[in-house]
């Protein structure tokens, strides 16, 4: 845990190979947490990463994923990867160069190249740096530096492994703002200004399967030109500088994408309860810029259109929830070439290996990170176009219920106010208007109406038995809407007009399947 520094002082010293960090649930349910050596050691006695957010979930799993890009534990085509699927390849190989690598080249508090950070920033890490609360980006709050952040000064120190996974997130989601050093400093505006990092703005799926080790093969793409280079501290190679506007650098291989330094970060170390290594202070940079990424660079990307109708990996939006999009997955899937990215390869798997789909996003007001976005949809090998159909048909029937719900609450609204102001309409009409109780209500039905379609059951029987569920829930919902109308004859008709108005809405086309006239 500790090391010297040249003085004969003693330093903290804390290794992320070899130190406890990644929290996992084991395939019988425990509660564990292990090394990333260990990890991929027991990759197939682990059901997956359970760290304490999605995001530091991803930011290990991409961790793992790089550690076996750089040691050369990956398929080069795609033949080989659905081998290395079916039959389960150890990752033990990865585990071996792991534990191989100089001990210095991964010391999360090396003076002159800690791991993942920017020994460049140190002279300025006790004046301008903050409480450990900045590294953690459920934490910060605005990244903006125009009002105070007393709240980043709490001087509690954040243990070791906590800070490691932070700092893993960060560089994988953390959104653009202003770093907390001023624009005014020798460092200059060009380190002042955060870029939303790579995952910041998209959904990232990731493939899981039965275990930990199934996971990361499900995700090690095939990748013949070679790994890359695997980003061990800000110093390893030429980077953006402090003064002059850099420019994207392109990837140069999947180790080098996993571990992207998206902020420049420097933390210092310090004693936490115990004695056992801590975090006290940090200070936060703009990271690096990339070229515009290839399409091997993206393979997990689900495009979608914006309003302006231009396309774009899928985004994260704290209004319309990831369910609503899995129709985009499932299309990922079916219009993907054989083998090209992770849709393409997990078509190729025999249907007695099902996958589930997790999507993450982090959804970001401008400069403030607002809530973790995540959702898993069931994939079956084979069973890709009834999959779609659902999708597909299931927003199709969600969307038209909401639509029936908005017009019966127009209803209700024309005859309970019948003499309104124009400056009140909008709040009058929600009165009445269950729209968001209804997606709220729709999750889970459409979930059902996934696995069904991911089983034998006939998918226009689900189609249907979703369809009506969702209208009942409608009726309830409106129903709960419409009583707070007061017991008059003007309350009784906008009641009853508003219930009749949704009964024939859901009538008018539709998109669920007809339902078959029984036999003569």
């Amino acid at each position: 845990m500790t090391g010297e520094s040249r003085a004969g002082v003693p330093r903290p010293s804390w290794d992320v190979r070899t130190e406890a960090c990644t929290p996992a649930l084991t395939t019988d349910g425990r509660t564990v947490t292990h090394s990333a050596a260990e990890a991929l050691e027991m990759a197939d006695e682990l059901r997956c990463i359970a760290a304490p957010t999605p995001g530091e979930t991803v930011a290990l799993i991409e961790y793992l994923l790089a550690v076996c890009y750089a040691s050369g534990c990956y398929p080069e085509t795609e033949d080989e990867w659905l081998d290395w699927v079916i039959d389960r390849e150890p990752l033990a190989g990865a585990a071996a160069w792991l534990r191989a690598q100089p001990a210095h080249e991964w010391d999360l508090f090396d003076p002159a190249a800690p791991f993942g950070q920017n020994a460049l920033l140190a002279p300025f890490l006790d004046r301008h740096g903050a409480g450990p609360a900045q590294l953690v980006i459920e934490h910060v709050g605005d990244y903006n530096q125009f009002f105070d952040h007393h709240h980043l000064e709490h001087p509690a120190p954040l243990p070791a492994a906590a800070a490691f996974r932070a700092l893993l997130a960060q560089h994988t989601y953390g959104p653009g703002g202003r770093a907390r050093i001023s624009g005014k400093e020798t460092l200059g505006p060009t380190i002042t200004n955060l870029a939303v990092t790579r995952l910041g703005s998209r959904i990232r799926v990731i493939a899981q399967g039965d275990t930990l080790g199934d996971t990361l093969r499900l995700n090690v793409a095939p990748y013949p030109q070679g790994p890359g280079t695997f980003n061990r501290t800000w110093t390893q190679r030429e980077r953006r500088g402090f003064r002059t506007k850099p420019t994207g650098r392109p990837v140069d291989g999947p180790a080098d994408l996993h571990t992207l330094l998206g902020r420049s970060i420097l933390m210092r170390p310090a004693a936490g309860p115990g004695g056992a290594v801590a975090v006290d202070r940090v200070l936060i940079g703009a990271g690096e810029l990339l070229a515009p990424l290839a399409a091997p660079y993206l393979q997990d990307a689900v495009y979608a259109t914006t309003a302006a109708g231009t396309t774009k990996p899928l985004w994260p939006s704290a209004t319309r929830a990831l369910w609503r999009e899995a129709h985009a997955l499932y299309a990922a899937v079916a219009d993907r070439n054989k083998g090209t990215d992770l849709y393409g390869r997990i078509a190729m798997l025999p249907s007695s290996r099902p996958v589930t789909l997790w999507a993450v996003g982090l959804v970001a007001k401008q400069t403030t990170a607002i809530t973790w976005v995540s959702d898993v949809f069931p994939f079956v090998p084979g069973r890709e176009a009834a999959l779609r159909r659902a999708a597909e048909t299931g927003s199709r029937i969600a969307d038209h219920v909401a639509d029936c719900l908005g017009k019966a609450a127009y209803t209700a609204w024309t005859v309970a106010y019948p003499n309104p102001k124009p400056a009140d309409k909008k709040a009058q009409i929600a009165r009445f208007d269950a729209r968001s109780e209804h997606w709220a209500a729709t999750a889970q039905p459409f979930h059902t109406l996934l696995e069904e379609a991911a089983g034998d059951r006939p998918l226009t029987d689900a189609l249907r038995t979703y369809a009506t569920v969702l209208h009942a829930n409608a009726r309830r919902l409106l129903e709960h809407r419409l009583a707070s109308l007061p017991p008059s004859s003007r309350g009784f008709r906008a009641r009853a007009e508003a219930t009749e108005r949704l009964r024939t809405e859901l009538g008018k086309n539709n998109p669920a399947p007809a339902k078959e006239d029984p036999p003569a």
